[in-house]
């Protein structure tokens, strides 16, 4: 049996808590909300985030973050990645003085708005040196997930024992989980990836069809490639469930996808704010735009997509034309990075 802490109670952690807790193992969830911790504790659901869900009776919630971590053999760092740094920096003191470092498994997904950092760079740098991390991500909405629908993910760590630790912990029979060596590809992909879907969003709202949203999903993906090729990742990972995997299920995924829901409201014309209002999930898709043109003008790589998208989010543009700007860029050979 394995010591696990999982830092962050929105419908991910929760479910990945719950699945390392149904395997046998110790779990302990931290929330930031006192009503989440009760939930879970009082009646094995979290009502806020994954409701009518029943938990692992063994699954337990805790409110102090150094309490939750203390004896962790195992981090699950499940925090929204605008909040990485911050959260994560509680975790770090609470590991001071410990000898053996324990393993953190980051799931967030996004780039850090300030520093256009994954959430894997934010650890190394809050972390105390010599832990040990890794990345697990691709096509996995946390309900289908809860359901034990068959799923396929990556790991992804520089020392491949360390993506291979992950693999063993998290596999079930119905969570199938691959290694890999290539953090920020992996990373990269499950960040921009959720731009593009906020855009496939925009052409559902706007009544587009099948033709549309092909083109973009693959001029899309692209684009993701080309910046994280930039970035030192490898072109392959691109193609595999972290990249064209995780792509597919978020573009097209309805009602389940947080990015592509928002991006459908925005299409037919509601105000960015009125449909962020009332949401208690995240749409990583909107910061994660404009870092991710940021990132792109810094290593110099061509991101139209995103620099429609967050026209579109922040400067007022109708999606409408944004689809009509791209259209008519000048034409070119098509090339894939």
């Amino acid at each position: 049996m394995t010591r696990i802490a999982v830092v962050g109670a929105g419908a991910w952690g929760t479910v990945l808590a719950d699945l390392l807790a149904r395997k046998g193992d110790a779990v302990t969830i931290w929330a930031y909300e006192p009503e989440v911790v009760e939930s879970i504790n009082r009646t094995h659901q979290n009502h806020l985030f994954l409701p009518d869900a029943a938990l692992a009776s063994g699954l337990r919630a805790g409110g102090d973050i150094a309490a939750v971590v203390r004896d962790a053999e195992v981090i699950v760092s499940a925090a929204p990645s605008h909040v990485v740094r911050a959260v994560m920096a509680r975790v770090a003191t609470a590991l001071t003085g410990r000898g053996r470092r324990p393993l953190v498994v980051s799931v967030s997904k996004g780039l850090e708005p300030e520093r256009l950092s994954t959430p894997c760079g934010v650890l190394q740098e809050v972390l105390p040196p010599g832990t040990p991390l890794a990345a697990l991500s691709g096509p996995s909405f946390a309900q289908e997930v809860y359901q034990r629908q068959p799923t396929a993910v990556v790991a992804a760590a520089q020392d491949h024992d360390v993506a291979l630790q992950v693999q063993q912990t998290f596999s079930t029979a119905s969570f199938r989980v691959y290694s890999l060596t290539d953090v920020i590809g992996v990373e990269l992909a499950g960040a921009l990836k959720n731009v593009i879907a906020l855009a496939a969003g925009f052409l559902e709202g706007l009544g587009l069809g099948y033709n549309t949203r092909a083109a973009l999903i693959t001029r899309g993906l692209a684009e993701i490639t080309r910046l994280g090729v930039a970035a030192g990742a490898e072109p392959a990972t691109f193609a595999g469930l972290a990249g064209m995997g995780d792509l597919i299920l978020t573009a097209t995924g309805g009602p389940l996808s947080r990015n592509h829901s928002l991006g459908v409201e925005l299409g037919r014309g509601v105000p960015l704010e009125k449909a962020l209002a009332g949401r208690a999930t995240v749409a990583e898709g909107v910061n994660t735009a404009r870092a991710a043109v940021t990132l792109g003008e810094r290593h110099g790589v061509e991101l139209p997509i995103a620099q429609q998208v967050t026209e579109v989010l922040f400067h007022g543009k109708a999606p409408r034309q944004a689809v009509a700007d791209l259209m008519e860029r000048d034409l070119k050979t098509e090339q894939w990075r």
